[in-house]
Order: structure tokens, then sequence, then C-alpha cells
């Protein structure tokens, strides 16, 4: 059972910024900030003397030998349970597919309202996955997308929202099978690699609102 308390750990170099966060996510009863690093090397090494966090909110530009990207990649290999919401001003389209294949299930916006940022924290703690729609509108296609059927977009849909196969295929009356053929072939369809980034599609094509995430 998930904690009451969801402990969150911050890296960013600007100190300003790690202050103000601090603030303001622990005027939420339910959020304790237990670290704070000024880059992923930092994280890396002092993670071990907090107490476990829950999330790790993550900027994606730091100085150092290691980005946001990579420190990503390392924190999944190495404390597969903790969840990563990755944190940036940056607009780049491949940066955010990069962050979410290395094991980020969160992606903000700096200059997202605050409050998609509790809600981020919030949703994959629980195992779910929350892309900032303003980030998902242009992310993931540059070109025309191939049309996906009534059933391949059910099917989008409830994998978006973390439902696994077999719930899935409860709830649309079809077999666990069926549902895995489809999820491949819309994986397919869209040149995408995982469910990660089914989020970010069902966004952008309003397949889901921001109040379903």
């Amino acid at each position: 059972m998930a904690r009451s308390v969801i402990q969150v750990a911050l890296v960013d170099d600007h100190q300003v910024v790690t202050h103000a966060l601090r603030t303001f996510l622990e005027s939420f009863p339910e959020i304790r900030v237990v670290g704070i690093a000024a880059s992923g090397e930092g994280l890396l090494e002092e993670i071990g003397k907090w107490p476990r966090p829950d999330v790790i909110v993550l900027d994606l530009l730091m100085p150092g030998g290691i980005d946001g990207i990579e420190t990503a990649r390392r924190l999944a290999a190495q404390h597969s349970g903790i969840r990563i919401v990755a944190l940036t001003a940056s607009t780049d389209d491949a940066r955010m597919n990069a962050v979410l294949r290395a094991g980020a299930t969160g992606y903000v916006r700096k200059d997202a309202e605050p409050e998609l940022l509790i809600r981020a924290i919030r949703a994959v703690h629980q195992g779910r996955t929350f892309i900032d729609p303003s980030a998902a509108g242009d992310a993931l296609l540059a070109n025309r997308v191939p049309e996906l059927t009534p059933r391949e977009v059910e099917v989008l849909r409830e994998a978006a929202l973390g439902r696994p196969n077999r719930e899935i295929g409860e709830k649309l009356f079809v077999s666990e099978e069926t549902v895995k053929t489809h999820i491949a072939h819309i994986l397919s369809k869209l040149a995408l690699q995982n469910r990660t980034q089914l989020v970010a599609y069902a966004v952008k094509h309003r397949i889901l609102s921001l109040d379903d995430l």
C-alpha cells in the first residue's frame, strides 16, 4: 500500500527553484521533500542517505557530466520503484521522448500552472503516467499519422489510462491476447515504443482529457 505521505526529492541546479518548489510542495500536507540535489551525479550519490523518495522531480538541463535523461536512465536501473517526473523549461520534443524512454512517467514544463506539478506527482505515485498537455501538443508526431480504427481508439484510451490488458479485455469483452494484438498494432501504426508515449499521443489527440490523468 502507498504511504499516506508522498516523499519527494528535487533535482535542479538553481537553488531559487528548489527552495520555491520545496515551499510550494510542502504546503500540501501529503507531500514531504526528503532531499535536494543540484546535479544528476549529486542525486545518485546522495539518494541512499535520504529517506527513500517515492517521486523524483528532475530537471533535464543541468551542469555536470550527466544530464537529466542519463540521470533518469541510471535512476530507473538502480532504483526501479522510484517514480520520475521531468520538470523542464525545454520545448524540445526529442528530449521529452528520450526521458520518457529512459524511465520517467511524468513530464511537466516549468511554465505550466503549479497545480499541474502536484497532479503529476500524485499520478506517478499511484503508478500512472502524467504528461503536461502543452508538452504533448507538438510531441511525438511530426508527420501525419495513420487513422486508428474505433476499436483501436478504445484500446488506446484504456491502455493510456494505465489499465492492464486483462482488465481492458474484460471491459471491452475481448480476450487478453486480442488486447495485446491491438496494442502492438497501435504502437506500430503510430511509431511509438511504449505505453508512456501512448499517453502523450492520447492527450495530444484529445482521446484523453487532463481530468482523466
